[in-house]
């Protein structure tokens, strides 16, 4: 067999969809079992006796040629002597192999690490021909290609270890799998060791028998589907010049010694690459839909071959087609079938080895409305502690149905759909309800109790629910509430759909000064605008005019819609001139100064502006004169009286240092950076870039120092223009950097100019047109 000529099992495939046959067709006409041809076109089986290739270009009805060249493909694939089932020599690999380049790396770079031991590349002397060989524990879900990557990793160091390349099948999720004495056995035949020296050894022998075997060759050996860490580890080779590649859906973190590679599904691009090699026709320029389906599939190999497979069996569907099939949840799962073999197959095999309490978790997880929850989170869906369901949890992770990161546990997308299917069919309509709002019910009393950290002069929060997450300070608690954002948001519009309007109403009260410190999260005007909604149900104008203000600031600081900030600061006004609530009239007042400076409409900002003072002065409210002050000088720095606005800047921070602890520490913090940012500006306009860059200097630091990523980078994006258009391009360079390392907490916007502004510096650099000014020389 040529090394471009396919194996058995791929020509079958590509004779029989050619033939426009179904498996069950062929089976029917060839009389060759639905199974075994199945086995067969997997590589399972990769040596037919000649009666059922016969029998097979029957059924396919094929030309003497493709008869020949069927015949000889399967000779090609037979060994000259006995090879055990289950042990095979390495098969020739996929040509619509792709991607995986960092994994097959770090496999074979390991390989030829210890194969230079016994033949150092570029000569030199041997340095450790005896030791070990390298053995890699390959991990990952159901479907991830860990055989296939696996094999592939093993072709490509035929040169290295030329002696034996041998894939032993585990078949470690059978019901009863082969002992390790039984591989042991079936890897000495396969590597032709003769009958009486098996049988002199005896089977108190075979353990030194196999390892002397090895040790003596040059070896790939793939231990392929393994069960467990006792059916792996006595076929591990003490010594010897090779490398052992075990793949398992679990961890096998037992194995002790072993390198360790976990398989997560394909990037976008490789995803989308294999979908269009195996579509393999003009149909493969869709671009946009192989995205679609490739999101679909979840980036995972085995879904994406299974949907190839439907594109090359309905070669005149266009690929929008299956767009649309795929996109049904409930459908997905029953698309992503080939007859004998499919994705949800693939998850029963593991489902079904879970215990009691780990297969009732994993069904229960596809309540949770995030990509990820904590287990604290996951206790709540089955009544359990945090303790007893991270141990839950980390049989699942070990089962491969689970990732782990940060503490946080995380589903595969279409686990989580075979997850949904089993809930839906194993648990009744009650115990889901009940476990949804257990979950739902912590997530909002979790969030009142983190959010309130943030409160002007709350001081430290009673305990959390049930104690069950550690919230003992302000940093803590933005953390709960940023990792289980989706999560909490989720239940918060749960809360609303059901009828639970007081509750609404006290997580968004909760959480507003909070919002403060994730300014660009995006969901601040949905949940303030539930919050005002669920209060006008409730029939209180004051908490109604509230959590329109708070919308007011959402659409005005996280959206930039100034009209429709108006529309509800106006309507808040009103409501709380009819209720008589002086602060929550002032808090209007400001929403509406900042929204006409926003607009340019500097006089009537002014106006609102003033009268918003007197009010806060009157309800004797330093936060919101604070506001007011700061709001006045913003708006003189907007119409370009620099000089004026710099003197109600400095009045703002002398105010804030008269107040003392009259005002909360995070308030304060944010308004002192708030001041200095405006010093900063008004500096530079005129003209006093030394003194501008200082104040943004303590605009940032002040930022870094209480978490405020938000406006952290806001700052620093200012600070790296400045200095730029200064000349000093490397402190520039360092605040841009500063910048785009911060995160997803970061302002988009800035993160992207930033980048941008990196970006050309590096192109003038690489062009010789130095950037560099009289500051950096």
């Amino acid at each position: 067999m040529t090394q471009d000529e396919p194996d058995f099992g791929a020509l079958l495939r590509e004779l029989r969809q050619t033939a426009s046959m179904t498996i069950e067709g062929l089976s029917e006409a060839s009389g060759v079992s639905v199974r075994g041809i199945g086995e067969l076109e997997r590589g399972r089986r990769t040596a037919p006796q000649r009666r059922t290739v016969n029998a097979l270009a029957d059924g396919l009805r094929l030309a003497a040629p493709q008869r020949r060249r069927l015949l000889s493909t399967a000779r090609a694939g037979r060994s000259d002597g006995y090879t055990p089932v289950g042990v095979q020599v390495v098969p020739p690999g996929h040509l619509d192999f792709v991607g995986r380049e960092r994994e097959l790396a770090y496999l074979t770079g390991l390989a030829r690490r210890v194969a230079d031991r016994r033949a150092p590349r570029g000569g030199g002397a041997r340095t450790d021909p005896d030791g070990p060989p390298a053995v890699v524990a390959v991990s990952g879900p159901p479907g991830m290609g860990k055989t296939t990557l696996a094999l592939q990793a093993a072709r490509r160091l035929t040169e290295d270890f030329p002696d034996v390349q041998i894939v032993v099948d585990m078949r470690g999720l059978d019901a009863e799998p082969p002992t390790p004495a039984e591989l042991m056995l079936g890897v000495l035949r396969a590597l032709r060791v003769a009958d009486r020296e098996v049988a002199k050894a005896g089977p108190e022998g075979h353990v030194h028998l196999y390892r002397q075997t090895l040790a003596q060759r040059r070896f790939a050996l793939v231990l392929d589907n393994a069960r467990d860490e006792a059916q792996v580890r006595p076929l591990l080779p003490g010594s010897g010049t090779g490398i052992v590649v075990v793949t398992s859906r679990r961890m096998l973190t037992g194995l002790e010694g072993v390198h360790r590679l976990g398989l997560d599904g394909l990037d976008r691009r490789e995803a989308t690459m294999l979908l269009s090699t195996l579509v393999g026709d003009e149909r493969a320029d869709d671009t946009a839909a192989l995205d679609k389906i490739a999101q679909y599939c979840g980036h995972l190999p085995l879904a994406l071959r299974l949907a190839g497979s439907w594109l090359a069996v309905n070669r005149t569907a266009p690929v929008a087609r299956l767009v649309e099939r795929l996109a049904p949840d409930e459908e997905r799962l029953r698309t992503l079938a080939a007859r004998d073999l499919e994705v949800s197959a693939a998850f029963d095999l593991s489902y079904r080895q879970l215990s009691t309490p780990a297969a009732r978790m994993f069904r229960r997880l596809a309540l949770v409305p995030g990509s990820d929850v904590s287990a604290a989170g996951a206790a709540q869906l089955c009544g359990q502690s945090s303790f007893d369901a991270e141990d839950t949890l980390e049989e699942l992770v070990e089962a491969g149905l689970l990732g782990v990161e940060r503490d946080r546990y995380r589903m595969h997308d279409l686990l989580r759909l075979y997850a949904q299917a089993k809930l839906d069919a194993e648990e009744d309509a009650q115990d889901k309800a009940e476990a949804r709002a257990a979950l739902c019910d912590w997530l909002l009393r979790t969030a009142i109790v983190a959010g309130r950290w943030f409160e002007p002069g709350a001081g430290t929060p009673p305990g959390t629910p049930n104690g069950d997450v550690n919230l003992s300070s302000a940093d803590r608690g933005r953390a709960w509430l940023q990792d289980e954002g989706a999560n909490w948001l989720a239940a918060l519009r749960a809360a609303g759909q059901s009828g639970r309007h007081a509750l609404v109403v006290e997580v968004a009260e909760s959480l507003h000064w909070f919002s403060d410190q994730w300014i660009y999260w995006g969901y601040w005007p949905e949940v303030f605008g539930m919050a005002a909604d669920s209060a006008e149900v409730l029939g209180d104008p004051v908490l109604q005019a509230t959590h329109l203000n708070y919308l007011a600031w959402a659409r005005l600081l996280c959206q930039g819609r100034y009209r429709d900030s108006l529309t509800h600061s106006v309507r808040a006004l009103a409501l709380a001139r009819q209720a008589g609530d002086t602060c929550q009239q002032a808090w209007a007042y400001v929403y509406q100064g900042w929204a006409h400076r926003e607009l340019t409409e500097y006089e009537t900002a002014a106006e609102h502006m003033s009268r918003a003072g007197h009010l806060f002065e009157t309800a004797q409210d330093p936060q919101g004169s604070l506001t007011a002050l700061h709001g006045v000088a913003l708006i003189l720095a907007d119409s370009g009286r620099s000089e004026e606005a710099i003197g109600a800047y400095c009045r703002a921070l002398d105010f804030l240092e008269t107040a003392g602890d009259r005002i909360e520490p995070h308030a304060a913090d944010f308004a002192r950076a708030g001041s200095y940012s405006g010093l900063a500006r008004s500096c530079e306009s005129l003209g006093r870039t030394q003194e501008a860059v200082a104040h943004l200097r303590k605009s940032v630091d002040i930022s870094e120092r209480v978490g405020n990523i938000g406006l952290e980078s806001r700052y620093l994006r200012r600070l790296g223009e400045l200095l730029l258009g200064m000349g000093r391009t490397v402190e520039a360079r360092e605040a841009l950097s500063r910048l785009v390392s911060l995160g997803p907490y970061a302002d988009p916007d800035a993160a992207r100019e930033a980048a941008a502004l990196i970006a050309s510096l590096d192109a003038r650099t690489s062009t010789g047109d130095s950037p560099t000014g009289p500051q950096d020389r």
